[in-house]
């Protein structure tokens, strides 16, 4: 159990487990993935075999049969030693796997988890197209039109997380283009069906190791067992599992900031200036209990709605209670976050300047947290419109 102001025993052991495979086996990668915006093929299906795949699908299904804040410790330890792979873990697991788990049929649960749950398979989301963002659904251009018992897709999705590397991609195509924001439909798209390509592949500031890609579909049929949902009633599966998508990112905030600490801490006891180490100084002393303060609240927050969503059952989510909990707690938490890891480049001066730097890194990755899965501009929205409906 867990009472919002410390993990349970089981809940840290985990975090434990994950942090030292990660410290291990993840974190030696993290400077040639944010060099070279590489991928290493290898480490999904390591993940797989380590059960830290499918952490919140059921094990009939292959996965772990885990809650969501066993999920989060992961995505934590990942964060804090290489937070690319852990942005790429938590759309594999979070986005894909636990959407499926939760939305589609038997059929479709029995024909991929398995495969995604080891490792074998990669999975995106699509959901973002060129000329929308945060009117993801209003301004959907892509169609799926019936045609026997297919559906054929045509458009553009943009900003994909593991899109170069994904075999599967749950899509959201417009089925009815007179339903406005609804209408939609979720469709499990295998990369290999004729005319999905990657169009490019984007280079980014931050979390470059994980892979982006803009998408396009070009007449690419799609059987009709492979909606996800009810057709016409994606707009539900998007909104459900936006809220659950803000409650993992928090716990990357988490340990990206963690690990700023940790390096500042180390930099401020070797680094010496008017011949006495930083750490004497009481200016990098008051940054320093700051950043520490700031990461004690960011747990609060992460924890309090990984635990809320716990408690949501399959397609509750999008409204009310949990919407403002988790749009509250990665608002708050992105924030705080960028505030930690600037604070800590300043620590480092120069050296914190620098693109080789580890701190260097953790800088140029929080912006993102600040953009993705919705703006802070539309996280505001969200609580304030579920304020003012109260």
């Amino acid at each position: 159990m867990t009472d919002f102001f410390q993990l349970g025993d089981e809940h840290r052991e985990l975090l434990d487990h994950a942090d030292r495979i990660a410290r291990e086996q993840l974190y030696p990668l993290a400077q040639k993935m944010d060099d070279d915006e590489w991928w290493p093929t290898e480490v999904f299906p390591q993940l797989g075999e380590l059960g830290l795949l499918g952490v919140t699908v059921s094990p009939e299904y292959g996965g772990a049969g885990l809650d969501f804040l066993s999920c989060g410790v992961i995505a934590q330890a990942f964060g804090r030693w290489n937070h690319a792979m852990g942005l790429a873990w938590v759309v594999h697991d979070n986005l894909f796997a636990n959407n499926i788990y939760a939305n589609a049929s038997e059929h479709l649960k029995q024909k991929y988890l398995p495969d995604v749950c080891a490792g074998k398979k990669i999975g995106a989301l699509g959901l973002t197209e060129p000329g929308a963002g945060s009117d993801a659904l209003g301004s959907m251009r892509t169609t799926a039109v019936k045609d026997g018992d297919h559906y054929v897709l045509n458009g553009a999705k943009i900003y994909i997380t593991n899109g170069p590397i994904a075999d599967l991609v749950l899509v959201y195509a417009k089925t009815d283009k007179n339903a406005g924001s609804k209408g939609v439909t979720a469709f499990l798209v295998e990369t290999t069906t004729p005319g999905f390509k990657v169009a490019q592949k984007l280079t980014k500031m931050g979390f470059r190791g994980s892979q982006t890609a803009e998408l396009v579909f070009e007449d690419c049929r799609i059987p009709a067992e492979n909606i996800v949902g009810e057709l016409g009633q994606g707009h539900k599966v998007v909104m459900s599992g936006l809220d659950l998508e803000r409650a993992m990112i928090n716990p990357l905030c988490v340990g990206i900031a963690e690990r700023a600490l940790e390096l500042c801490v180390d930099y401020a006891k070797t680094r010496e200036q008017f011949k006495q180490p930083i750490a004497s100084f009481q200016m990098v002393q008051s940054r320093l209990a700051d950043m520490y303060a700031w990461i004690e609240s960011m747990k609060l927050m992460t924890y309090r709605a990984l635990a809320a969503c716990q408690k949501v059952g399959h397609g509750e989510a999008g409204r009310g209670e949990i919407h403002k909990i988790t749009a509250a707690a990665i608002m708050y938490v992105a924030n705080t976050m960028n505030q930690v890891v600037d604070n800590g480049v300043q620590i480092h001066g120069g050296s914190g300047y620098i693109w080789e730097s580890e701190m260097n890194r953790l800088f140029r990755a929080t912006k993102l947290m600040e953009i993705g899965a919705g703006t802070t501009e539309v996280r505001k929205l969200i609580i304030a419109g579920e304020l003012l409906s109260e």
